[in-house]
């Protein structure tokens, strides 16, 4: 049965962000927002805090000249300093301009020049080289503030700098940023996010004021969060999905824990305890292999005992998801699994998670399926950088795993030529920057955007994503194959998978390029008389090649005829941002890493 929600919120929402994050700090002031890592230790501190030093940064902005609009960029990675500056340009009627750290210069250059960007926070001095080196090419960009690189007091200032400018223009205008900050109109633009896309330069998405508190308002109104909940934060701020979690909490209230740093996720979620986090599928897929990977290293007994725990695990979950009574044999074996494997396997979460929420990409439903046997939710949701981010999400009480849930309440979907999904609501964009063709190309004129995602609706309303339309391809024949849903299989059954990439279009049948986890393969060295050889020897091992063989097969088991991977590659690297063949977000570069490696698809079909 479809879940109905009350979208009376909408009459009542904040009138853009800068609103209701001073509605937050008046509702909440003692109340811990954010905590972050100094040093070994974690720091925390309150919305009041985290308001006035916004406003301070804020009045900063405006005595450099900030107006309604003019663009501010932040090229940084995700932690608190990212916060503050983007709350402070947006309660100075600016609009945040985010660039990945990650980013190379020339397309640093190139994003920060597009959208004429007044000034820049950079992160340290690895960011500020790159606009020192082409300070001639960004005319508009007045001033530099660095939160941990080195300033020279005149094009280059920090954050503290940036707070005293504020605290003198504050001491002649008291008001000056509530008064601006009332002053945004809804509709006015709050951020460009350039996508880094899979082809050419990247595009800016223009997203309003409205859309962001939208986002958060929408969430808050189907009751997922509350003010007693605990965020574990690592998304990049420069993605949406980072950005659709700080709107969320603004209108929920709950706190935050701030720390991008990917290498220290396991270890945080041991300290902080969060009782949710938003992640990419690649995290949850790498969890899933690690576990694996380590149980079967111990092998004997205690292998045998996870194995009969997650069988047992599943089972309880498919009984319950039938609506079926769970025979009570199989509730005292499951209470006793719970105790010895479960309980562990969420410990290493920090053991008070709620629910995950994967965004970004798909999540393969045996993934899902095996968390949700150890007693760990894993939400999926949908959207795209042009819509905010969020569109549509599983709840914790209907979550059907395949899905990414009902659209958002306030938004509507409908399925286009070729089953293209397509969205409307106070998310959409209002178009790309500089670029009114590409607009035209995307948003009708009535207002729905092509998503270029294939999908269909169930009896619910949840939207099934069934592949991306242009990476649907059709083999010479006639048969159409969807590579990410291949794709995810492989990494649902083999745990030392980091990428697999399908290719056949318009040939006879269907190959492979296969990227190995260096950390699980690390682990499988030590195991297998390899420790210490390097990732290039151990994947070019006749070893390993047969240890993918044996998953290539298995996958293949469960694979349509014409589906089946005939031939396959392993690739003497794994995918990395840096290569380029991966986005910041962690989406497969394919055309990159078919240019890349053309002649080894070529040798297999030779």
């Amino acid at each position: 049965m479809a879940l109905t929600i009350d979208t009376a919120f909408l009459d009542t929402m904040p009138a853009n962000v800068a609103v209701q994050f001073f509605d937050r700090v008046a509702a909440s002031p003692d109340s811990e927002a954010f905590r972050f890592p100094r040093g070994e230790a974690w720091e925390s501190v309150t919305w009041k805090q985290a308001g006035d030093r916004v406003e301070a940064l804020a009045a900063g902005l405006i005595a450099l000249g900030i107006e309604s609009e003019q663009r501010v960029g932040i090229a940084s990675g995700t932690r608190y300093e990212w916060i503050l500056a983007d709350l402070a340009i947006m309660c100075a009627a600016g609009a945040t301009t985010t660039v990945y750290p990650s980013t190379n210069a020339e397309d640093t250059v190139y994003i920060l020049g597009d959208s004429e960007s007044r000034v820049v926070f950079a992160e340290d001095d690895e960011q500020l080289a790159k606009l020192t080196a082409h300070r001639a090419e960004l005319p508009h960009v007045t001033k530099v503030v660095t939160f941990d690189g080195a300033a020279d007091g005149d094009w280059v200032i920090t954050l503290d700098d940036l707070a005293a400018l504020g605290a003198a223009r504050l001491a002649e205008q008291p008001d000056i940023v509530r008064t601006t900050s009332e002053a945004i109109a809804p509709d006015q633009l709050a951020t460009l996010i350039y996508t880094s896309g899979t082809t050419g330069r990247p595009k800016g998405v223009r997203l309003r004021h409205s859309s962001w508190v939208y986002e958060g308002e929408a969430i808050r109104a189907q009751g997922i969060l509350s003010e007693s909940d605990l965020e574990f934060r690592w998304l990049p701020m420069a993605h949406s999905f980072g950005k659709v979690l700080m709107s969320t909490q603004m209108a929920c209230g709950f706190a935050a824990a701030i720390d991008g740093r990917v290498d220290k996720i396991v270890d945080n979620l041991g300290v902080v305890k969060p009782t949710f986090m938003g992640a990419a599928p690649r995290i949850f897929e790498k969890a899933h292999g690690r576990i694996v990977t380590m149980q079967a290293a111990e092998g004997g007994a205690k292998e045998k005992l996870f194995k009969a725990a997650f069988a047992t695990g599943l089972e309880v979950e498919r009984l319950k998801r039938e609506g079926k009574s769970v025979p009570i044999g199989l509730k005292v074996k499951h209470g006793l699994f719970d105790k010895l494997v479960f309980s562990k396997v969420r410990d290493r979460f920090g053991g008070r998670v709620r629910f995950f929420i994967s965004g970004a990409a798909a999540l393969n439903r045996d993934i899902a399926e095996w968390f949700g046997a150890a007693g760990i939710t894993i939400l999926e949701g949908y959207g795209l950088t042009e819509t905010s981010a969020g569109s549509f999400v599983n709840h914790p009480d209907q979550n059907k795993f395949g899905t990414v849930g009902p659209v958002f309440p306030g938004s509507e979907v409908k399925l286009g030529e070729n089953d293209e999904v397509m969205i409307k609501g106070p998310g959409v964009m209002d178009g790309y920057h500089n670029l009114p063709e590409e607009t035209a190309k995307t948003l009708t004129s009535d207002g729905w955007l092509h998503t270029g995602d294939k999908g269909a609706l169930d009896e619910d309303g949840h939207l099934v994503i069934t592949g991306r339309i242009k990476e649907l391809f059709k083999t010479s024949g006639g048969k159409y194959i969807a590579p990410p849903a291949i794709e995810s299989k492989f990494k649902a059954v083999c745990p030392y998978a980091s990428q697999f990439m399908v290719f056949g279009e318009e040939r006879n049948y269907v190959v492979a390029l296969v990227t190995l986890d260096p950390d699980a393969m690390a682990g499988w060295a030590e195991a297998n008389g390899m420790s210490g050889a390097s990732y290039t020897d151990i994947v070019q091992s006749d070893a390993v090649k047969a240890m993918v063989a044996e998953y290539v097969d298995e996958l293949n088991s469960h694979l349509n005829r014409w589906e089946t991977i005939k031939k396959w590659k392993l690739l003497d690297h794994d995918l990395t941002v840096e290569s380029g063949e991966l986005t910041p977000s962690m989406k497969v570069k394919r055309n990159v890493v078919q240019g890349n490696h053309q002649g080894l698809i070529d040798e297999m079909y030779a």
